[in-house]
């Protein structure tokens, strides 16, 4: 598994700090000032072994809530599998890491808050059910006095403002998905009018599946891909735009409806995840269309099906959701604020666009 960006960068600082503590002086000292420095380095490297043991044994006594907003979305459970596995590579006991399923529903998951704040954790990871929940849940945590790590859904920037003005332990870590939706608009563009607008009345006729309109991911996915367009001078035709809750079966069927009414017009479809896109793949494939011949699909998160779909050029492209880098991130956020230290409010990874050009090497990191 690669690491990610952070993690080498401590990783180096340490190495250079290990290096500099066991490097000694150029020329021959005094023979009492080499009896102290003989004596003392040993003590201050265990001083320091004793100290990162013991920060390693207060993380096995601390308790973690993480809740997501549901299991089944495919992502998620990337997201939940890498966070556990990384929190406790880093000290925490498993038995104190507790992960619960909001079942897509926002009143189930303020329960599961309340309880763990009732269980008194030590500091909670959330990925909201609802982005527009976030104010009630950042109040009741914080008066609790326990840190907040949103992940993934991004609160809105009012209530990130509030955490500033307040200077709260609270912080949300995940990536711009202005980012991911202006990745998936240059894929396509990439490609050149020519090749895209295969009924030749010079616009881009597309269809959008979009997922949770309460997501902020989903709305600038929505609105970036096409903008990534239209700033790349192109004219775009919405033939169809709905709602597919980032479910695969609900992409099927949007997208088998809108080939059926819109038939040879459509020439791109615009899926805001992998899921939905792997439902607009069957679809495609039962309406008789070939993507790269005659139409074009891309989505986001870069599942390991959808990225060797890109390979096999069943699929045009999607957008690498690091999970990675974001539960790594997460971890990392709650372990310094449980350490008393300070943490950035916004704290953004990376998105990478995905084609058959780096997929493979894509596909090589997810394994």
């Amino acid at each position: 598994m690669k690491k990610k960006l952070v993690s080498l960068v401590l990783a180096s600082v340490m190495g250079l700090g290990l290096l500099a503590g066991c490097g000694g002086g150029s020329s021959a000292p005094a023979a009492e000032e080499k009896t102290e420095e003989t004596t003392e380095a040993p003590a201050e490297e265990a001083a320091e072994a004793t100290a990162e043991a013991a920060g390693d044994a207060d993380l096995a006594t601390k308790k973690v809530g993480v809740c997501i907003y549901q299991f089944s979305d495919n992502f998620m459970t990337l997201f939940r599998t890498e966070l556990e596995n990384y929190l406790i590579a880093q000290g925490f006991a498993k038995e104190n890491i507790t992960i619960v399923d909001g079942a897509n529903d926002q009143a189930t998951q303020s329960g599961q808050i309340d309880s763990f704040i009732s269980d008194k954790v030590d500091v909670l990871i959330i990925n909201p059910v609802n982005s527009s929940s976030a104010s009630t849940i950042t109040d009741k945590v914080v008066a609790a006095g326990i840190p907040l790590v949103y992940i993934n859904r991004e609160p809105s920037p009012e209530e990130q403002q509030r955490w500033i003005d307040n200077n709260w332990d609270v912080c949300y870590v995940g990536c711009d998905a202005r980012q991911s939706g202006t990745f998936q608009g240059e894929i396509i563009a990439d490609l050149g009018l020519d090749a895209v607008d295969f009924n030749k009345n010079g616009k881009i006729d597309y269809i959008m599946i979009e997922g949770d309109p309460e997501n902020v991911d989903a709305q600038y996915r929505t609105e970036f891909s096409i903008k990534a367009l239209t700033d790349a001078g192109f004219e775009v035709n919405c033939l169809d735009d709905q709602v597919g809750m980032w479910d695969q079966v609900k992409g099927n069927e949007l997208v088998n409806n809108a080939l059926t009414k819109y038939g040879n017009d459509v020439e791109v479809v615009f899926c805001n995840n992998d899921a939905m896109a792997l439902g607009a793949l069957q679809a495609i494939q039962t309406a008789g269309r070939k993507v790269g011949t005659d139409i074009y699909l891309v989505g986001v998160d870069a599942l390991t099906e959808v990225v060797e779909y890109v390979i096999s050029g069943d699929i045009t492209g999607t957008v690498f959701n690091n999970h990675f880098a974001q539960a790594d991130g997460a971890a990392d956020a709650a372990i310094r604020y449980l350490k008393g230290e300070d943490n950035e409010h916004n704290i953004q990874c990376d998105y990478t666009k995905v084609t058959t050009e780096n997929a493979q090497e894509i596909l090589d990191s997810l394994k």
